[in-house]
């Protein structure tokens, strides 16, 4: 028979855990068939951890995973991702907007053939507009410069074992798992769901972690922006030239007149473009920089199921 696996990041998610893992359950006996759920605390500051502790101890069907400190969604990701064991893999969010009544849908979709299962949203609901009109400007600039369409996907997806053999073996620190599927370009397929409200609690996400979130993943997928400051060079180049030949045609047909302002003008414009530029590059050099260090994604404080309880103060990372 076979089993499936459920990840499921959560920061904060004390009052969301419980109710997220009783639908779960329900849901899979009563589609007969074998599961675990795995549930990673990213450094939670409230009773996550105890709460899911509790229910590893309680339930053979739980595991429960604390990280050291909060590293990050993407990094309980790929934590889940190594610590599973099933035919298939569903990653959800613990808030509950997540509809657990997609699951059977997805699954019968791997069923029948295919590799990667996506959940895409119908609409974006409970967005404010500005909220929405910074996510289509990110989705579209992605698109545009990885050639990735990710407009209302999600983290919600279903991986078959293969595909999770295959993001288990990457060994980049800076990932970006809702594309990463679209990357492998295995057999997939979309099923649309209905975004539910949140079970309990706001979401963690500021606008600041939002916008880093974003130059992080556009970076992480496209070189383009690079690109940019070869394309400045290029334009100004190509203006410098034209300007320089006006100058020399005025100067010599006794034209010319004094006068910084245009000289200003473009030490400004042409400083501002210098920056911009000396920012990205920096910026890729840092990404660099952090991948050169070959840290590890994450690190495992503590890993509890029933019947076993037990501290992994090393390295966990896959």
């Amino acid at each position: 028979m076979e089993s499936i696996s459920f990840i499921i990041p959560a920061y904060n998610e004390e009052k969301n855990v419980v109710e997220l893992n009783h639908r779960i359950s329900q849901e899979m006996e009563r589609l007969g068939l074998n599961y675990e759920i795995l549930f990673i605390d990213d450094g939670s500051k409230d009773q996550t951890f105890p709460v899911i502790k509790e229910m590893a101890k309680q339930d053979p069907h739980v595991l429960a995973i604390k990280f050291s400190r909060n590293f990050g969604k993407e990094a309980a990701i790929f934590c889940g991702l190594a610590q599973s064991s099933g035919d298939a893999v569903i990653v959800m969010d613990a808030d509950l907007q997540h509809p657990v009544s997609a699951i059977e849908t997805m699954i019968q979709q791997w069923k029948a053939g295919y590799q990667i299962v996506e959940a895409k949203k119908k609409e974006r609901q409970n967005e404010t507009k500005l909220h929405r009109f910074f996510s289509n400007c990110f989705y579209k600039m992605l698109n545009s410069l990885s050639g990735f369409d990710l407009n209302n996907l999600s983290d919600f997806k279903l991986l078959d074992r293969r595909a999770v053999g295959i993001l288990n073996r990457l060994t980049e620190r800076q990932t970006f798992f809702r594309a990463l599927s679209g990357w492998m370009g295995f057999n997939t397929c979309f099923v649309e769901f209905e975004v539910a409200d949140r079970f309990s609690g706001t979401s963690k996400w500021s606008f600041k972690s939002l916008a880093r979130y974003a130059v992080n993943n556009i970076c992480s997928f496209s070189s383009k922006p690079l690109q940019f400051v070869t394309g400045c060079g290029l334009i100004f180049l190509a203006f410098a030239i034209l300007l320089g030949i006006n100058t020399l045609y005025n100067y010599f047909n006794g034209r010319a007149f004094s006068g910084f302002t245009t000289v200003i003008l473009l030490i400004l414009i042409l400083g501002s473009v210098l920056m911009i530029s000396l920012g990205i590059i920096g910026f890729y050099l840092a990404k660099i920089y952090e991948e050169v260090k070959g840290r590890p994604r994450y690190l495992i404080q503590e890993l509890v199921k029933k019947e076993e309880n037990f501290k992994n103060h090393g390295i966990m990372n896959k």
